[in-house]
């Protein structure tokens, strides 16, 4: 079989970010209701700002704001890790960085499965968040064992499934057929299954260590817990949500409103409490709830160089000190003003934050600069043309994640208020272990994403190398 004959991974991406959203649509009809909104949210703030407009209409990012998506899932071995790392692989998505969520008193590392280049996040951005469970964070050890036993029996994919991805893996892509069963078979491991595989006991017990361990542990599969439609405006939409009956959490997390926004703002409407069925040793069926899906929204804005990370998270931290406690309801106020005013200390101007080297940045030749090819000095320097106005820059979107704002969406939407600190520090290492390949680090990805975009440049209009 020759190359011409498979579907692209591209493709295959972007079919299966479709099914998957049917699919939640049908299962948590409140998520339909967030995405019209978000929709509605981005028709309007595109008919009022013309130069947000143009500027996604330069970059591209105009086309993908329908698709803009992302899952978030968590499973409770390395063979399960293991297994959707290879999943992914067929649909053109890599492990990029890693997240401990332990600091923030949720007993996960994680990692992101994306499209890398640029080009392909324009065809298909969606991505989804991957959590691993740390079992040694279980202290009880009966629990611990118990969670092992549960989860050493159970298996996420169907038979097919894994027969595809050997398939894939084999013949090096898959036909149309085979990518059309490839997205029914897979799309099996993230439904909802309302069935649990534990007592009604057992569920409580794992369920009074973290809420979280009992949401991987005490089903057949890892259900797909949020899918995240992109808006342009979060905040507009944390206001919309009550009148559309959605309950949002209290604080946006991540950075305060900016003219030039950085990295990722996400809010989340409550999890739902949902009808389920324990499974008591005798074979009987109790009847029962379980909170765990939700709904969440994210803004993004430009992607952080490491100085420019280094600034946001100092910031931040000093935000959390003067507030003293975890932002809630009750001092969300509080936490928004302190936020804002630690926050005036980050340059809010694209030149600057370009200057500053703050913040990646795409490059791209204007139509008076090509039409002065012929004139142009070959040793021009990237300021020198910016200045002659025949390059300009755009922010370069932020693809990944925060894991303080991850941490504060999973513990607001479950309810979880004891913010529970865990001394073992988790590591890297171990996790690449379980995943079965290295992950990928996110700030190379934008490097060399913003030099690709200048040495296109160069050619475009005849320099030598430009450097930012």
């Amino acid at each position: 079989m020759t190359a011409q004959q498979f579907v692209s991974s591209n493709e295959i991406r972007a079919r299966f970010s479709k099914a998957m959203s049917i699919m939640y649509q049908k299962e948590v009809p409140l998520y339909g209701a967030l995405v019209e909104l978000v929709a509605e949210t981005n028709r309007q703030v595109l008919s009022e700002d013309a130069i947000l407009a143009n500027q996604l209409q330069i970059t591209g990012e105009i086309n993908r704001l329908a698709m803009e998506r992302h899952g978030a899932i968590r499973v409770g071995t390395a063979e399960e890790l293991k297994t959707l790392r290879r999943l992914f692989a067929v649909m053109g998505m890599s492990p990029v960085g890693y997240y401990d969520l332990a600091v923030a008193g949720v007993p996960v590392h994680s990692t992101a499965f994306r499209a890398v280049h640029e080009t392909a996040l324009q065809l298909s951005p969606f991505r989804v968040f991957t959590s691993l469970l740390r079992l040694e964070l279980i202290e009880n050890v009966q629990l611990r064992e118990l969670a092992q036993q549960l989860l050493a029996r159970r298996r996420i994919f169907t038979e097919r499934a894994l027969e595809l991805i050997t398939l894939h893996e084999a013949q090096g892509g898959l036909d149309e057929e085979q990518a059309q069963e490839f997205i029914v078979q897979a799309l099996e491991t993230f439904r909802w299954h309302s069935q649990a595989t534990v007592s009604a006991d057992e569920y409580q017990q794992l369920h009074d260590q973290h809420r979280l361990i009992a949401d991987v542990v005490a089903f057949k599969g890892p259900h797909i817990n949020h899918l995240t439609p992109r808006t342009l405006d979060i905040d507009r939409v944390q206001l919309a949500m009550p009148q559309r009956g959605i309950t949002p959490k209290a604080v946006i997390e991540g950075p305060p409103p900016r003219n030039c926004p950085i990295l990722l703002r996400q809010t989340s409407f409550k999890a739902l409490e949902e009808d389920v069925a324990f499974i008591e040793h005798d074979g009987h069926k109790i009847a029962g709830h379980h909170t765990a899906r939700f709904g969440e929204i994210e803004q993004r804005g430009i992607a952080l160089t490491p100085e420019g990370r280094a600034l946001y998270d100092r910031l931040l931290q000093a935000t959390h000190d003067a507030l003293q406690a975890p932002a809630t309801e009750k001092n969300a106020a509080q936490y928004n003003q302190l936020l804002a005013e630690h926050f005036q200390a980050f340059p809010d101007d694209y030149a600057a934050l370009r200057e500053q080297r703050l913040a990646w940045f795409r490059y791209f030749p204007t139509e008076c600069g090509l039409a002065a090819k012929e004139t142009l000095d070959k040793h021009s320097s990237l300021d020198q043309l910016i200045a002659l106005d025949y390059v300009r820059f755009q922010p370069l979107v932020y693809e990944d994640f925060l894991p303080v704002s991850a941490a504060g969406i999973f513990q607001s939407n479950l309810g979880d208020s004891r913010h529970t600190q865990y001394g073992t520090a988790s590591s890297r290492t171990t996790f690449e272990q379980a995943l079965g390949a290295e992950v990928i680090d996110e700030l190379e990805l934008y490097q060399q994403t913003q030099q690709r975009s200048l040495q296109a440049c160069a050619e475009a209009l005849g320099v030598y190398k430009l450097e930012a």
